[in-house]
């Protein structure tokens, strides 16, 4: 078999920063597919498995809630590796196109309170394993080392 794209990405040198992985056309339109890169692979600790799921359940929430991009979210969710996220759009997009937004979503989880949307035994199939705390430090990190001065280097996969 041969590899799947994804695994054809040099991650000896991939950084933190917002790819696009892939586009597929589906029905007479574009899917694109983003690789929301939150850590270094493979020389910083990856995500814990509960931070993870509380940004997994607010980027979904603030995601599908958005008045301009919720009708086109088709996915937001973490990668097996935990080191990052990926997000799906209907639409041709770049990297570049969603910064604002990407900007817009981790603020939200970085200065979100209460509880987390879905997080109880009714809405979640492991509603315990929730780590607001440090999804709201993980964004912040996220913001502050990438997306407010995003450098044209994280926006394109390495070589």
């Amino acid at each position: 078999m041969e590899k799947i794209t994804s695994f054809t990405i040099n991650h000896l040198s991939l950084q933190p920063g917002i790819y696009v992985s892939r586009k597929d056309p589906v029905g007479g339109e574009i899917v694109t597919t983003f690789d929301i890169r939150m850590t270094s692979p493979n020389e910083e600790p990856v995500m814990n498995t509960a931070e993870l799921h509380a940004i997994e359940h607010l980027a979904a929430t603030f995601l599908r809630n958005h008045r301009e991009f919720g009708p086109r979210v088709l996915y937001w969710g973490p990668m097996g590796c935990r080191t990052g996220n990926y997000l799906l759009l209907r639409g041709d997009y770049s990297s570049a196109d969603i910064v604002p937004l990407m900007r817009e979503m981790f603020e939200f989880i970085r200065d979100y309170e209460g509880e987390i949307p879905g997080a109880s035994p009714r809405d979640c199939g492991n509603y315990l394993d929730m780590n607001l705390g440090m999804a709201r430090y993980l964004a912040g990190k996220f913001l502050n080392e990438v997306l407010y001065d995003i450098k044209p280097d994280r926006l394109v996969y390495p070589e």
